[in-house]
């Protein structure tokens, strides 16, 4: 509880000089106009006080999840206490809107009323996690010689803010490619693969089973067994969260555009047959059917990706965990260099670079090298084809027209 009660001690000290010069010149009505601002000096502030100690405020959510754009319905439960009156001004001071809502007064409808509930809209604009602390209730007297601020009592309530998917617009009928798998799962780490895909050197980790022996025989070292799921190619969205640059760090935007592209391009590719999605710090892709039973905690885990709440915001994501040939989609916010390199390691399949509209120079991706081809654009961010894996021709088929 915080009290100022400067203007009342000012009417306070005043009263007391009336009193005293009243004696000094024997004026008799400076002492009542003394003893009356010696009272309100004295009583106001106490008042006040007590108006602010009694009374409440509690914030209720219609729902603890938003999607970015829309508005956040809440209500505020507010109780006058009796020492406030008829004319004692309340004032909730509500960090959500930003505003002050005035409650009582002698023009107020709420002046014979204790008990009131206020509605508020506000929306919401930035996807994440916020924490809403309770209003705050601030006392009046009707002369503002006092002011008494109560802050809310009970715990913060936590919204999530999720980022909101826009349709995906496709060049010339692009589709990523996909094959009609029932199970969904990829090629990375399938326990059921049976093809064989090539050899590659020994991850620590990896099942004996896999190890190729006769070329550790043959002194050619550990080398295992690369095996790919049969007949699934469902698509593959990563998510990179990095931002490298300082103008990254600066803005917010082009993050949370790449972060609405990833949400709405794994709602696209999930309805039209199922696709998995990598985010920062997972081992393993979360596979959503296209009855989207995991979406609900996707779309969640999406809302806070890149922000101070995600642990894993300066973590690559862990693309030497992802064999096989499937689909790729790259969505990132700070493209570099080593970008395309790195993506067409390991002899993948069709690659979709990613990125939003302020990371395009002339048209092309920022410091990728190589052909790309044009194939979609969604929420602020374009998609090309990196060719760098075969040609321009082979990126270019990779994408058109599968999904159906």
């Amino acid at each position: 509880m915080t009290l100022h009660c400067r203007r009342a001690v000012i009417v306070g000290c005043a009263g007391l000089a009336f009193v005293l010069v009243s004696f000094l010149f024997a004026a008799s009505p400076l002492l009542v106009a003394g003893v009356a601002l010696c009272a309100i000096g004295t009583l106001t502030p106490l008042w006040v006080l007590a108006s602010a100690r009694g009374a409440r405020a509690r914030r209720t959510l219609v729902a603890d999840r938003v999607i970015e754009g829309a508005e956040l319905h809440a209500a505020i439960e507010v109780h006058r206490s009796i020492a406030a009156g008829g004319w004692g001004r309340l004032e909730i001071v509500d960090d959500l809107t930003g505003q002050r809502l005035a409650l009582g007064g002698a023009q107020s409808p709420l002046r014979s009323v204790r008990d009131a509930c206020v509605q508020l809209s506000v929306p919401m604009l930035r996807r994440g996690e916020h924490v809403l602390a309770q209003p705050t209730i601030t006392a009046r007297d009707p002369l503002d010689l006092a002011r008494a601020e109560s802050p809310g009592r009970g715990a913060p309530l936590v919204v999530l803010v999720l980022p909101r998917t826009e349709p995906v617009r496709w060049s010339g009928g692009n589709r990523i490619r996909r094959s009609n798998g029932e199970d969904g799962r990829l090629g990375a780490e399938a326990m059921a693969a049976t093809d064989l895909d090539g050899l590659r050197p020994y991850r620590p980790g990896s099942p004996a089973s896999r190890i190729h022996w006769t070329a550790l025989a043959r002194g050619q070292g550990l080398i295992e067994r690369r095996l790919r799921a049969d007949g699934d190619e469902r698509p593959l969205v990563v998510l990179d969260a990095r931002t490298l640059t300082s103008a990254h760090r600066a803005s917010e935007e082009p993050l949370d555009a790449a972060v609405r592209a990833t949400a709405s391009l794994v709602l696209e590719l999930a309805r039209r047959g199922g696709c998995a999605l990598l985010l920062p710090g997972q081992s393993r892709p979360t596979v959503v059917d296209p009855e989207l039973t995991a979406w609900s905690a996707i779309h969640a885990r999406l809302a806070v990706a890149g922000t101070d709440a995600d642990p894993y915001r300066r973590r690559a994501p862990a693309l030497d965990r992802i064999a096989g040939r499937i689909p790729l989609v790259y969505v990132t916010a700070a493209p570099h260099e080593r970008l395309g390199m790195m993506l067409g390691a390991g002899g993948r399949g069709s690659v979709v670079l990613v990125v939003p509209q302020s990371e395009l120079v002339d048209g092309r991706p920022r410091g990728v090298v190589g052909p790309t081809v044009p194939v979609l654009s969604v929420s602020g961010c374009r998609g090309f084809a990196l060719s760098a894996v075969r040609d321009e021709r082979h990126a270019a088929a990779a994408v058109r027209g599968g999904a159906a």
